[in-house]
């Protein structure tokens, strides 16, 4: 076991305590890309769920001020209205396979007087974005709609500026539109009539489990791989290392039967020598500096001989 001691080193303590590092880190990175696959599976079935219930009155899962509960969200509801068209709010920085665009949210006044905030669908715009005055219009007079249900974005990307804004949030919408909405709001599924120019339809998000599980199995091979390697050069050292047992001079050659003396054997680099090849070429020039100074002694001392 005394060819271990070199384990108790500082160097290898810190050595060790960086690989249990990593090795936590790995692990916990795993832990959340499994947890994400977890809760995408739980929206899918969500959204699957949803789908295969059909609609319902929209006044039967949303209200002004209460926000949308989780397992709402995807929700399929109908509803019957007017678009408040001078009311269209944009949602400004929303790209579709590299090409900018805009997403355009429009009230629906409904008969009790309160609105429901409706994504119509994506605008392409160019760089400089777009207006409400730019955006084509909804179809005139009593719409039927449907759509699925959303919830409130939340943080500063929420701000309503100019009837623009980055993220649908209906309280902010109606402060700033002075209007009373209900809480959350729905991407446009269908409406009738259909307007004179549609809009592109709402995306909707695909019903797969994603890259999470493989992103997860790749940070715990990355762990594993960490500890593994720690043992590998643990193993490594111990049988060629630069311990008091790796450090002795290299054994005298044994004569054959012919009485010619056999080169010992090289000894085994260790992997410090193999990263670090510049340490291993000056001990060879050091080594052969002394043989050829040994040389030119032993021609000196035959010249006096003779």
């Amino acid at each position: 076991m005394h060819k271990l001691r070199f384990l108790v080193s500082r160097r290898w303590i810190a050595f060790a305590l960086v690989v249990v590092f990593l090795a936590w880190v790995a692990w916990r990175l795993g832990e959340w890309q499994f947890h994400r696959l977890a809760d995408r599976q739980e929206r899918n079935e969500i959204i699957q769920r949803n789908e295969e219930a059909g609609a319902d009155p929209v006044a039967d899962v949303l209200a002004p001020g209460r926000a949308v509960a989780a397992a709402d969200e995807w929700r399929i509801v109908e509803a019957t209205g007017t678009y408040a068209v001078e009311d269209t709010v944009v949602v400004r920085y929303r790209t579709r396979d590299g090409a900018a665009g805009v997403d355009v949210v429009v009230p629906l006044e409904l008969d009790d007087g309160t609105s429901l905030l409706v994504d119509r669908g994506w605008f392409g715009t160019d760089n400089r974005g777009a207006t409400t005055a730019d955006v084509p219009a909804p179809p005139d007079g009593e719409v039927e709609i449907t759509g699925w249900v959303r919830r409130d974005a939340e943080g500063d990307s929420a701000a309503v500026t100019d009837q623009s804004t980055r993220a649908v949030d209906s309280a902010r919408i109606g402060e700033a539109l002075d209007r009373e909405v209900l809480g959350g709001w729905v991407d446009l599924r269908s409406e009738s009539p259909e307007p004179a120019t549609p809009l592109q339809p709402v995306e909707l998000p695909e019903l797969d489990n994603g890259p999470h599980f493989f992103y997860g199995l790749q940070w715990w091979f990355f762990g594993a791989l960490a500890i593994f390697g720690f043992f590998y050069l643990i193993y490594d050292e111990w049988r060629g290392g630069r311990g008091p047992w790796g450090n002795q001079d290299a054994p005298a050659p044994e004569p054959t039967r012919t009485g010619r003396a056999q080169p010992a054997r090289a000894r085994r680099r260790t992997w410090r020598e193999r990263l670090d090849p510049g340490s291993e070429s000056d001990r060879e020039s050091d080594s052969d500096s002394e043989g050829a100074e040994e040389s030119a002694v032993d021609r000196e001392h035959h010249a006096r001989q003779e």
